[in-house]
């Protein structure tokens, strides 16, 4: 599921406020005086390094005494900047929920209880549902809520399919430590795929599918131009944050506003590099993320690959109103997938 917040803080040169999302043209409420960061700007910026600094530190030792003091200012600022933006990601990307309030157990599924720890040790949790295939699909969810809230969709998966299907929380999801992060997410995402091939459903002759949506679509694709996987399925897809943020508000100086972000899932520059039979699925009623966006990236993939617009689907009911014809897909996909080498990591 990727989703945004119900407003969103645009910063202008003149201004600083609140608009709403849903009309992107109506101020809800104003932050502070109307100078906003420009007034930031206007306080502190110069033509000259050399005119902010007093005259008496102006020549010789005392002036590069000063220049040393000013640098450190400025990185001290950029360090926190940093810090901030850190925090505009978490605000704006990611939505994480740490309780679990449904388990696969609920609705009559087997499960395994799963914990793992990334490589920089943060721990994390995941269910592992057995199926009565030899298929093992590797679930990198959306960015929003946690595993607990895709149990039908697992259930419905195991009965229709009989797949086996491994799910794990991210950084700061359900009971998964840590805080979530792009480069944190494709940690998280190499223990499940470590844990997932050493398993005997894997490890002997298993068909393992990678399988992202929304914003674990970008997971898997990452993934998938390190591991070469039998099948990689993406399903409401996207090109990337900047490519989101431009067809989302075109009216803005994106190219300027991304550098507030760390977060990047720039999948369009990578998909090329994913080998292997893919799947992208997309409801063509989906306006979180376009379909048109989900194509773009399906027209950059290698062949061989498939996609499948969903009719009267959205972003976050793919598979409730696909029913049986977009189960069907899904079985036809994974009937032609065949079984590659056991763990060849590129």
């Amino acid at each position: 599921m990727l989703s945004l917040p119900n407003s969103w803080i645009v910063a202008t040169l003149d201004s600083c406020y609140i608009q709403d999302e849903m009309n992107p043209k109506r101020t809800v409420a104003a932050i502070g005086e109307p100078r906003g960061i420009a007034g930031i700007f206007r306080r502190f910026a110069r033509p000259s390094f050399g005119t902010i600094i007093p005259p008496k530190l102006r020549t010789g030792f005392a002036r590069r005494v000063g220049l040393a003091a000013l640098t450190l200012v400025v990185i001290a600022i950029l360090v926190g900047i940093g810090t901030w933006f850190n925090l505009l990601d978490k605000y704006f990307v990611y939505f994480p929920d740490k309780e679990l309030l449904t388990t696969p157990g609920d609705v009559g599924l087997t499960y395994e209880d799963v914990f793992l720890d990334a490589s920089d040790g943060v721990r994390l949790h995941g269910w592992f549902v057995p199926g009565t295939t030899d298929v093992t699909l590797l679930w990198f969810h959306g960015n929003g809520g946690n595993m607990g809230d895709r149990v039908q969709n697992i259930r419905m998966l195991n009965s229709r399919l009989g797949v086996n299907v491994f799910i794990f929380d991210y950084r700061g999801y359900g009971q998964s430590g840590g805080s979530p992060s792009e480069k944190g997410f494709y940690r998280d995402a190499e223990a499940a795929l470590q844990y997932v091939r050493s398993r005997p459903e894997v490890a002997s002759s298993g068909r393992l599918v990678a399988f992202g949506r929304s914003l674990g679509s970008a997971v898997a694709v990452e993934m998938a131009t390190r591991h070469r996987f039998d099948g990689v399925i993406l399903e409401s897809p996207f090109t990337s944050v900047k490519g989101m943020a431009q067809a989302t508000y075109p009216y803005l100086p994106v190219g300027v506003l991304i550098h507030l972000f760390e977060a990047r899932y720039d999948s369009l520059s990578k998909i090329a590099s994913v080998n292997g039979p893919l799947l992208v699925l997309h409801g063509d009623q989906d306006t979180i993320v376009p379909i048109r966006i989900g194509r773009e990236l399906y027209e950059a993939a290698n062949e061989p690959k498939r996609f499948y617009p969903i009719a009267g689907a959205g972003h976050n009911d793919t598979y409730h109103v696909g029913g049986a014809a977009y189960f069907a897909e899904l079985k036809s996909f994974l009937e032609t997938i065949t079984t590659g080498s056991p763990d060849d990591a590129r």
